[in-house]
C-alpha cells in the first residue's frame, strides 16, 4: 500500500529534464547600439523547445498538450510562452499546471533558433521556412524593429509601457546564439529588477506585528533586506524560504547592493529544484 502511494506522489510531481543553457539577458545601460534591432519584452514564461519536449528556464518539462505541440519543429527554438499583456499570473498558473488548464491561450513568441547557421535573421528564416508547410497556430516569430537612434528606442518604450507591456529587448542580430548571460541582448525598462531567493522572513511591528515585516533574499548581489511593496496578502501570506520573487529597485549601492529595493512579485517558474 505504501509503494502504491509513493508511485502516485510521483506521478503528480513535474518531470524534470537538464536546465537548458539559455541566452541571458544584461541591462542595457546606454551602451552603442548602432546597427542593431528591438522587440517588446514579453511579460510571460520562458519555453525552450529542444526539438522534442518544452522545456522551462529552469528544465521542467512543461505540460503542453499534444495539440499545443503539434507541428513544433524538430529543431531548437527558444521564446516566451506568453497571452497578453498585464496577464503573468494567469501564464504563470497555466504553464505550472500538469493539467491543461488554458494551453489554447498561449502562444510561444519565438526570438531565436539556437542551433541554426547565420545571423539572427538567418537564424529565424529557418523557423520561418520550416512553418510554411508545417502550420501551426501556437508558433510565431517576434518582429525585430531596426533601431534608428537612442531617441526611437524610448520612443518605442514609452509606447510599449503605456500600453502595460513589460519593457523593450535589444539585440545585436550579428551577434551568434550564446549559452550564457550575454551582452549581445539587453534590456530596457523604466525600472530595473532582479530575482532572488527567499532565505529568511523578519516579524513586524506595529500594524504588522502578526505579520511579516521583511524578508531577507539572496542572489549574485549577496544578501540583502526587502521590507517595501507588499500588499497586507503577501505580509499574511508571505513568499516561502526557498522561493524566488522578483524586486525592483533604482539602481546599486557602493557596496553593489540593490537601492531601495521593493518586492514586486512571486515567480512561480523559476523555482529551485530539489
Amino acid at each position: 500500500m505504501k509503494k502504491r502511494i509513493m508511485i502516485l506522489l510521483l506521478s503528480t510531481l513535474p518531470v524534470q529534464a537538464k536546465e537548458p543553457a539559455l541566452m541571458l539577458l544584461e541591462n542595457y545601460k546606454n551602451q552603442d547600439i548602432t546597427g542593431w534591432v528591438m522587440s517588446e519584452k514579453l511579460d510571460g514564461v520562458r519555453g525552450y523547445w529542444d526539438g522534442k519536449q518544452l522545456i522551462s528556464r529552469q528544465g521542467g518539462i512543461l505540460a503542453a498538450p499534444d495539440y499545443f505541440l503539434e507541428n513544433f519543429p524538430p529543431f531548437p527554438i527558444d521564446g516566451e510562452l506568453f497571452s497578453q499583456r498585464d496577464q503573468f499570473a494567469e501564464i504563470s498558473s497555466i504553464t505550472r499546471s500538469q493539467q491543461d488548464k488554458g494551453w489554447h491561450k498561449l502562444k510561444l513568441y519565438v526570438f531565436d533558433v539556437p542551433e541554426a547557421p547565420g545571423d539572427l535573421f538567418t537564424r529565424l528564416a529557418t523557423l520561418k521556412n520550416y512553418l510554411k508547410t508545417n502550420r501551426t497556430s501556437y508558433i510565431e516569430i517576434i518582429e525585430q524593429i531596426p533601431i534608428r537612434d537612442k531617441n526611437h528606442v524610448r520612443q518605442f518604450l514609452q509606447q510599449v509601457e503605456t500600453q502595460k507591456g513589460e519593457g523593450v529587448v535589444l539585440r545585436n542580430p550579428n551577434a551568434p546564439y550564446e549559452n550564457k548571460r550575454s551582452t549581445q541582448i539587453l534590456k530596457l525598462k523604466s525600472h530595473l529588477d532582479e530575482e532572488c531567493t527567499v532565505i529568511a522572513h523578519h516579524k513586524g511591528k506595529g500594524q504588522f506585528a502578526n505579520a511579516l515585516g521583511a524578508l531577507t533574499c539572496k542572489n549574485q548581489r549577496g544578501k540583502f533586506r526587502i521590507g517595501s511593496g507588499f500588499t497586507l496578502e503577501d505580509r499574511v501570506n508571505p513568499p516561502a524560504v526557498g522561493s524566488v520573487i522578483t524586486y525592483k529597485y533604482r539602481g546599486l549601492t557602493k557596496t553593489g547592493k540593490p537601492r531601495f529595493a521593493t518586492y514586486w512579485r512571486k515567480r512561480e517558474d523559476l523555482q529551485e529544484t530539489p
